[in-house]
Protein backbone atom coordinates (compact mmCIF):
# COMPACT_ATOMS: atom_id res chain seq x y z
CA UNK A 1 0.00 0.00 0.00
CA UNK A 2 1.23 3.44 -1.14
CA UNK A 3 2.08 5.56 2.36
CA UNK A 4 -0.33 8.33 2.52
CA UNK A 5 0.31 12.25 3.27
CA UNK A 6 -0.82 13.22 6.18
CA UNK A 7 -1.81 17.16 6.33
CA UNK A 8 -0.92 18.95 2.59
CA UNK A 9 -0.60 22.77 2.59
CA UNK A 10 -2.30 23.87 -0.95
CA UNK A 11 -0.38 26.86 -1.64
CA UNK A 12 -0.20 29.35 -4.80
CA UNK A 13 -1.23 32.61 -5.73
CA UNK A 14 -4.79 33.26 -6.48
CA UNK A 15 -6.54 31.45 -9.65
CA UNK A 16 -3.16 29.47 -10.40
CA UNK A 17 -5.12 26.42 -10.13
CA UNK A 18 -5.57 25.05 -6.53
CA UNK A 19 -9.26 24.94 -6.45
CA UNK A 20 -9.23 22.48 -9.93
CA UNK A 21 -6.59 20.73 -8.65
CA UNK A 22 -8.98 19.61 -5.50
CA UNK A 23 -11.67 19.13 -7.63
CA UNK A 24 -9.81 16.70 -10.04
CA UNK A 25 -8.81 14.84 -6.92
CA UNK A 26 -12.27 14.28 -5.67
CA UNK A 27 -12.83 13.28 -9.44
CA UNK A 28 -10.39 9.96 -8.75
CA UNK A 29 -11.27 6.86 -7.05
CA UNK A 30 -9.87 6.16 -3.44
CA UNK A 31 -7.20 3.72 -5.15
CA UNK A 32 -6.19 6.05 -7.82
CA UNK A 33 -5.53 8.73 -4.64
CA UNK A 34 -3.48 6.39 -2.24
CA UNK A 35 -1.40 4.60 -5.10
CA UNK A 36 -0.87 7.62 -7.56
CA UNK A 37 -1.31 10.58 -5.39
CA UNK A 38 0.10 9.26 -2.08
CA UNK A 39 -3.56 10.94 -0.46
CA UNK A 40 -6.30 9.41 1.80
CA UNK A 41 -9.92 10.65 1.05
CA UNK A 42 -9.04 14.51 1.73
CA UNK A 43 -10.68 16.70 4.25
CA UNK A 44 -10.77 20.53 3.05
CA UNK A 45 -9.74 23.63 4.95
CA UNK A 46 -9.47 26.79 3.15
CA UNK A 47 -9.05 30.64 4.45
CA UNK A 48 -11.43 31.84 1.30
CA UNK A 49 -14.65 31.64 2.81
CA UNK A 50 -13.54 33.93 5.62
CA UNK A 51 -11.81 36.60 3.68
CA UNK A 52 -15.26 36.71 2.04
CA UNK A 53 -16.95 36.85 5.02
CA UNK A 54 -15.17 39.85 5.95
CA UNK A 55 -15.99 41.45 3.36
CA UNK A 56 -19.21 40.89 3.64
CA UNK A 57 -18.61 42.94 7.22
CA UNK A 58 -16.96 45.55 5.86
CA UNK A 59 -19.40 46.06 3.27
CA UNK A 60 -22.14 46.46 6.01
CA UNK A 61 -20.50 48.61 8.31
CA UNK A 62 -19.68 50.86 5.43
CA UNK A 63 -23.06 51.14 4.19
CA UNK A 64 -24.01 51.95 8.16
CA UNK A 65 -21.69 54.63 8.20
CA UNK A 66 -18.86 53.05 10.27
CA UNK A 67 -15.45 51.91 9.02
CA UNK A 68 -15.32 48.49 7.34
CA UNK A 69 -12.77 47.25 9.53
CA UNK A 70 -11.29 45.07 7.25
CA UNK A 71 -11.59 46.84 3.75
CA UNK A 72 -12.37 50.51 3.10
CA UNK A 73 -13.88 49.01 -0.29
CA UNK A 74 -14.62 45.96 -2.63
CA UNK A 75 -11.55 46.48 -4.77
CA UNK A 76 -8.84 47.72 -2.71
CA UNK A 77 -6.28 45.23 -0.39
CA UNK A 78 -6.93 44.53 3.27
CA UNK A 79 -6.47 47.47 5.57
CA UNK A 80 -4.28 45.80 8.12
CA UNK A 81 -1.91 42.96 7.10
CA UNK A 82 -1.57 41.34 10.20
CA UNK A 83 -5.24 40.26 8.97
CA UNK A 84 -2.91 37.55 6.74
CA UNK A 85 -2.37 36.31 10.38
CA UNK A 86 -5.66 36.55 11.69
CA UNK A 87 -6.55 33.86 8.90
CA UNK A 88 -4.06 31.68 10.03
CA UNK A 89 -5.51 31.54 13.00
CA UNK A 90 -8.81 30.87 11.76
CA UNK A 91 -7.51 27.99 10.24
CA UNK A 92 -5.30 26.72 13.07
CA UNK A 93 -9.26 26.98 15.14
CA UNK A 94 -10.59 24.54 12.25
CA UNK A 95 -7.96 22.16 11.90
CA UNK A 96 -8.41 21.94 16.26
CA UNK A 97 -11.78 21.15 14.95
CA UNK A 98 -11.18 18.34 13.00
CA UNK A 99 -9.30 16.31 15.73
CA UNK A 100 -11.80 17.32 18.43
CA UNK A 101 -14.85 16.56 16.34
CA UNK A 102 -15.86 19.74 17.27
CA UNK A 103 -18.62 21.21 15.43
CA UNK A 104 -20.20 24.21 17.15
CA UNK A 105 -23.68 24.90 17.18
CA UNK A 106 -23.98 28.36 18.25
CA UNK A 107 -27.38 30.52 19.12
CA UNK A 108 -26.20 32.94 16.39
CA UNK A 109 -23.72 32.01 13.82
CA UNK A 110 -22.86 35.86 13.40
CA UNK A 111 -21.93 36.31 16.62
CA UNK A 112 -20.01 33.39 16.97
CA UNK A 113 -17.87 34.36 13.69
CA UNK A 114 -17.62 38.25 14.22
CA UNK A 115 -16.56 36.70 17.83
CA UNK A 116 -14.08 34.25 15.82
CA UNK A 117 -12.86 37.65 13.72
CA UNK A 118 -11.76 39.63 17.07
CA UNK A 119 -10.18 36.94 18.70
CA UNK A 120 -8.15 35.65 16.18
CA UNK A 121 -7.41 39.42 15.47
CA UNK A 122 -6.16 39.45 19.52
CA UNK A 123 -4.03 36.89 18.95
CA UNK A 124 -1.56 38.47 15.88
CA UNK A 125 -1.73 41.88 17.35
CA UNK A 126 -4.50 43.30 15.12
CA UNK A 127 -7.31 45.33 16.89
CA UNK A 128 -10.25 43.48 17.84
CA UNK A 129 -12.62 46.49 16.61
CA UNK A 130 -16.09 44.21 15.58
CA UNK A 131 -16.76 44.20 19.87
CA UNK A 132 -15.96 47.67 20.38
CA UNK A 133 -19.05 48.60 17.58
CA UNK A 134 -22.19 50.06 19.08
CA UNK A 135 -24.83 47.46 20.31
CA UNK A 136 -27.05 48.58 17.76
CA UNK A 137 -24.49 48.99 14.60
CA UNK A 138 -23.60 45.50 15.61
CA UNK A 139 -27.23 44.12 16.39
CA UNK A 140 -27.77 45.28 13.06
CA UNK A 141 -25.22 43.54 10.89
CA UNK A 142 -25.53 40.48 13.06
CA UNK A 143 -28.63 40.22 11.92
CA UNK A 144 -27.79 41.14 8.37
CA UNK A 145 -25.46 38.59 8.05
CA UNK A 146 -27.09 35.82 9.86
CA UNK A 147 -27.83 33.08 7.50
CA UNK A 148 -24.59 33.86 5.15
CA UNK A 149 -22.76 32.70 8.69
CA UNK A 150 -25.41 29.94 9.38
CA UNK A 151 -24.28 28.43 5.82
CA UNK A 152 -20.45 28.82 6.67
CA UNK A 153 -20.86 27.28 10.35
CA UNK A 154 -23.29 24.72 8.26
CA UNK A 155 -20.02 24.25 5.48
CA UNK A 156 -17.56 24.22 8.26
CA UNK A 157 -19.41 21.35 10.64
CA UNK A 158 -20.22 19.07 7.16
CA UNK A 159 -16.74 18.99 6.43
CA UNK A 160 -15.76 17.46 10.06
CA UNK A 161 -15.45 13.73 9.69
CA UNK A 162 -16.54 11.36 12.39
CA UNK A 163 -12.85 9.61 11.76
CA UNK A 164 -9.47 11.25 10.15
CA UNK A 165 -8.06 7.38 10.05
CA UNK A 166 -6.16 7.20 6.88
CA UNK A 167 -7.42 10.63 5.30
CA UNK A 168 -5.55 13.75 4.09
CA UNK A 169 -6.08 16.86 5.35
CA UNK A 170 -5.83 19.51 2.85
CA UNK A 171 -5.76 23.02 4.18
CA UNK A 172 -5.73 25.80 1.31
CA UNK A 173 -4.11 29.45 1.17
CA UNK A 174 -2.56 31.94 -1.34
CA UNK A 175 -0.10 34.48 0.16
CA UNK A 176 2.01 37.13 -1.43
CA UNK A 177 3.81 40.71 -1.77
CA UNK A 178 3.20 43.81 -4.01
CA UNK A 179 4.47 43.69 -7.61
CA UNK A 180 8.05 44.12 -7.90
CA UNK A 181 8.62 43.56 -4.39
CA UNK A 182 11.91 41.98 -3.64
CA UNK A 183 12.50 38.85 -1.08
CA UNK A 184 12.30 38.57 2.02
CA UNK A 185 9.04 40.06 2.13
CA UNK A 186 8.12 41.57 5.05
CA UNK A 187 6.27 40.33 7.66
CA UNK A 188 3.18 40.03 7.75
CA UNK A 189 3.18 39.76 3.83
CA UNK A 190 3.78 36.17 2.01
CA UNK A 191 4.29 32.66 3.08
CA UNK A 192 7.38 33.08 5.41
CA UNK A 193 5.29 35.06 8.21
CA UNK A 194 2.06 32.80 7.22
CA UNK A 195 3.75 29.94 7.29
CA UNK A 196 5.11 30.54 10.81
CA UNK A 197 1.98 31.17 12.23
CA UNK A 198 0.14 27.85 11.72
CA UNK A 199 0.13 25.92 14.71
CA UNK A 200 2.40 23.43 15.80
CA UNK A 201 -0.42 20.48 15.48
CA UNK A 202 -0.32 21.37 11.83
CA UNK A 203 3.58 22.22 11.04
CA UNK A 204 4.25 18.98 13.33
CA UNK A 205 2.46 16.82 10.19
CA UNK A 206 2.45 19.31 7.12
CA UNK A 207 3.75 19.07 3.86
CA UNK A 208 3.40 21.63 1.14
CA UNK A 209 2.15 21.22 -2.38
CA UNK A 210 2.73 24.47 -4.12
CA UNK A 211 0.74 25.32 -7.81
CA UNK A 212 3.32 27.36 -9.81
CA UNK A 213 2.52 29.92 -12.02
CA UNK A 214 4.03 33.37 -12.80
CA UNK A 215 2.03 36.14 -11.23
CA UNK A 216 0.95 37.47 -14.70
CA UNK A 217 -0.71 34.20 -15.28
CA UNK A 218 -2.24 34.14 -12.04
CA UNK A 219 -3.95 37.54 -12.99
CA UNK A 220 -4.80 36.26 -16.78
CA UNK A 221 -6.52 33.36 -14.73
CA UNK A 222 -8.47 35.49 -12.41
CA UNK A 223 -9.70 37.61 -14.67
CA UNK A 224 -10.83 34.62 -16.90
CA UNK A 225 -12.52 32.76 -14.21
CA UNK A 226 -14.44 35.63 -12.34
CA UNK A 227 -18.07 35.65 -12.43
CA UNK A 228 -19.41 38.92 -10.65
CA UNK A 229 -22.77 36.75 -10.03
CA UNK A 230 -21.19 34.37 -7.77
CA UNK A 231 -18.29 36.31 -5.28
CA UNK A 232 -18.18 34.00 -2.17
CA UNK A 233 -17.47 30.71 -4.97
CA UNK A 234 -14.63 28.78 -4.40
CA UNK A 235 -14.11 28.36 -7.87
CA UNK A 236 -15.27 31.56 -9.75
CA UNK A 237 -14.45 33.77 -6.90
CA UNK A 238 -12.45 37.05 -8.57
CA UNK A 239 -9.43 38.94 -7.21
CA UNK A 240 -9.95 43.14 -7.66
CA UNK A 241 -6.73 43.85 -9.84
CA UNK A 242 -5.68 46.21 -7.38
CA UNK A 243 -5.36 43.50 -4.57
CA UNK A 244 -3.73 40.90 -7.53
CA UNK A 245 -0.72 43.64 -7.77
CA UNK A 246 -0.86 44.86 -4.31
CA UNK A 247 -1.30 41.58 -2.58
CA UNK A 248 -0.36 39.03 -5.17
CA UNK A 249 2.26 40.82 -7.36
CA UNK A 250 5.10 38.61 -6.42
CA UNK A 251 5.35 36.18 -3.96
CA UNK A 252 8.15 34.30 -1.94
CA UNK A 253 8.33 30.56 -2.15
CA UNK A 254 10.68 30.32 -5.18
CA UNK A 255 12.94 32.49 -2.47
CA UNK A 256 12.22 30.39 0.82
CA UNK A 257 12.71 26.88 -1.48
CA UNK A 258 16.23 28.79 -2.60
CA UNK A 259 17.19 29.56 0.96
CA UNK A 260 16.56 26.78 2.57
CA UNK A 261 19.82 24.53 3.51
CA UNK A 262 18.13 21.10 2.73
CA UNK A 263 16.79 20.40 -0.46
CA UNK A 264 13.52 19.93 -1.12
CA UNK A 265 12.21 21.60 1.63
CA UNK A 266 11.54 25.60 3.11
CA UNK A 267 12.79 26.60 6.36
CA UNK A 268 11.89 29.42 8.35
CA UNK A 269 11.24 30.08 12.08
CA UNK A 270 8.23 29.84 14.32
CA UNK A 271 7.76 30.53 17.79
CA UNK A 272 11.74 30.67 18.24
CA UNK A 273 11.99 27.49 16.18
CA UNK A 274 13.74 26.18 13.19
CA UNK A 275 11.02 24.39 10.55
CA UNK A 276 11.38 22.62 7.64
CA UNK A 277 8.56 21.46 5.83
CA UNK A 278 8.80 19.08 2.67
CA UNK A 279 7.61 21.60 -0.38
CA UNK A 280 7.02 20.30 -4.12
CA UNK A 281 6.12 22.38 -7.09
CA UNK A 282 3.17 21.03 -9.58
CA UNK A 283 4.34 23.08 -12.45
CA UNK A 284 0.96 25.05 -13.76
CA UNK A 285 2.88 27.80 -15.41
CA UNK A 286 1.65 25.82 -19.05
CA UNK A 287 -1.71 25.54 -18.05
CA UNK A 288 -2.57 22.01 -17.08
CA UNK A 289 -6.00 23.02 -15.34
CA UNK A 290 -8.65 25.02 -16.36
CA UNK A 291 -10.48 22.20 -17.91
CA UNK A 292 -11.78 21.22 -15.09
CA UNK A 293 -14.05 23.54 -14.29
CA UNK A 294 -16.05 21.80 -17.19
CA UNK A 295 -17.69 19.22 -16.58
CA UNK A 296 -16.04 15.63 -16.65
CA UNK A 297 -17.72 14.04 -19.39
CA UNK A 298 -16.61 16.66 -21.53
CA UNK A 299 -12.84 16.46 -20.61
CA UNK A 300 -10.12 15.45 -23.00
CA UNK A 301 -8.14 12.58 -22.68
CA UNK A 302 -5.11 14.78 -23.43
CA UNK A 303 -5.86 17.28 -21.14
CA UNK A 304 -6.48 14.53 -18.40
CA UNK A 305 -3.35 12.67 -18.93
CA UNK A 306 -1.19 15.92 -18.53
CA UNK A 307 -2.54 17.05 -15.37
CA UNK A 308 -2.61 13.50 -13.89
CA UNK A 309 1.00 12.79 -14.81
CA UNK A 310 2.25 16.14 -13.50
CA UNK A 311 0.21 15.73 -9.85
CA UNK A 312 1.22 12.18 -10.08
CA UNK A 313 5.06 13.54 -9.83
CA UNK A 314 4.91 16.00 -7.62
CA UNK A 315 2.45 14.22 -5.06
CA UNK A 316 5.70 11.57 -5.71
CA UNK A 317 8.41 14.04 -4.18
CA UNK A 318 6.41 15.11 -1.69
CA UNK A 319 5.82 11.86 -0.64
CA UNK A 320 9.53 11.01 -1.20
CA UNK A 321 10.89 13.71 1.00
CA UNK A 322 8.28 13.28 4.07
CA UNK A 323 9.44 9.89 4.25
CA UNK A 324 12.96 10.85 3.98
CA UNK A 325 12.30 13.42 6.87
CA UNK A 326 10.75 10.74 9.25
Amino acid sequence: MSSVLDVVLLLALPASGKSEVRRYLAHLTPDQCRNEMHLGPTVQLDDYPYVHMMRRVSQELRKAGHDGVFFDSDDLPMKNSLDWGTLIELLNEDFDDLQKKNRPAPASAAEWLLARFDAARAKVGADPALGKLPADVRAKLVATLEDESKQLLADKNAGIPDSLEGKTIVIEAARGGPDKATCPLPSPLGYQYSLAQFSDAILSRAAILYVWVTPEESRRKNHERTDPNDPGSILHHGVPIAVMLGDYGCDDMEYLIQQSDKPDTVKFTSRGSVRYLPVARFDNRKDKTTFVRVEPSVWKADDVKALHEGLGEAFARLSRTVASKA
